[in-house]
């Protein structure tokens, strides 16, 4: 019974646990900027296609639409043909359980200048490359900003960090002289496999909604709590059992003694008294 018992509390822990392997986001072009008018498609890359991941957004119209409110379906792919600034905001994939994947923050831009940065987090240690750029042009001297401050100024348009670290995370920007200056955009760096993380979006977008996780946790103790407790009651029930006490184990002499001389003489007196009343 106990085999049993464990047995079926590793089923259920599997099953609520891992059932649903975790899908990615993938973004294309990859970049956190874009024209107005250009393509873009995004895709949930999924290992289990039983899952159901649907693609979602925030942006500041509309909160957690689907693709067939904004884009096209295209297989497992989205695709945005003209893609405006009101198509700016958070994307994720999201499981009929709740379950997302990380989030990318797209900004579009209506101005003459955007800057390429990495969509998702970057490893700490490795290298990363801002593009200052026009609609027609990659090529042209930029003024590159990290919190407003300004930290480089490349006659290129391009700038590569080396080697990033924690330190290097933060909001970016770029400015080419006589066309404009770009949108800010959020890079962050982690120190686990982007593919394990939730990107941190910059605050000016609703971050995906998170209540399906704590649920489903909440669900996994609550079920992990009774399957508990039905195999501690199970096994206080089986050890009482076996050690009740039982018929065989007491200890009583069921025997008589031969009577005294004392009793004798009263079983004698007895019939005397006996015989005196009969009529």
């Amino acid at each position: 019974m106990k085999q049993t018992s464990l047995q079926w509390s590793l089923w259920l822990t599997t099953t609520l646990c891992c059932s649903t392997a975790p899908a990615r986001l993938t973004l294309s072009p990859s970049s956190s900027q874009f024209f107005k008018d250009d393509f873009v498609s995004l895709s949930c890359e999924e290992d289990d296609s039983s899952a159901g991941w649907t693609l979602r957004r925030n942006t500041t119209r509309r909160q957690r639409t689907q693709c067939d409110d904004w884009g096209t379906s295209a297989g497992s792919s989205c695709n945005i043909s003209y893609i405006v600034p009101s198509d700016s905001g958070v994307y994720w994939c999201e499981s009929r359980e709740g379950a997302t994947s990380q989030s990318i923050n797209i900004t579009v831009s209506g101005g003459a200048v955007i800057l390429q940065s990495p969509v998702l987090p970057v490893m700490e240690g490795e290298n990363i490359t801002l593009i200052c750029r026009t609609q027609t042009s990659s090529d042209l001297q930029a003024d590159f900003y990290k919190h407003g401050s300004l930290i480089i100024d490349r006659p290129t348009g391009h700038v590569t960090i080396l080697h990033v670290s924690k330190a290097d995370e933060g909001v970016y920007r770029c400015n080419i002289r006589g066309h404009g200056e770009s949108p800010p955009s959020w890079i962050s760096v982690t120190g686990t496999p982007t593919s394990a993380t939730t990107h941190e979006a910059p605050p000016t977008h609703s971050a995906p909604p998170t209540s399906g996780v704590p649920l489903f946790a909440f669900m996994l103790v609550y079920h992990l709590v009774v399957v508990c407790l039905y195999f501690i009651s199970t096994v206080l029930m089986v050890s009482l059992y076996r050690h009740r006490p039982t018929g065989n184990h007491l200890s009583v002499s069921m025997g008589t003694s031969p009577p005294t001389h004392a009793e004798q003489g009263l079983d004698g007196d007895y019939d005397e008294v006996t015989t005196e009343h009969e009529f």
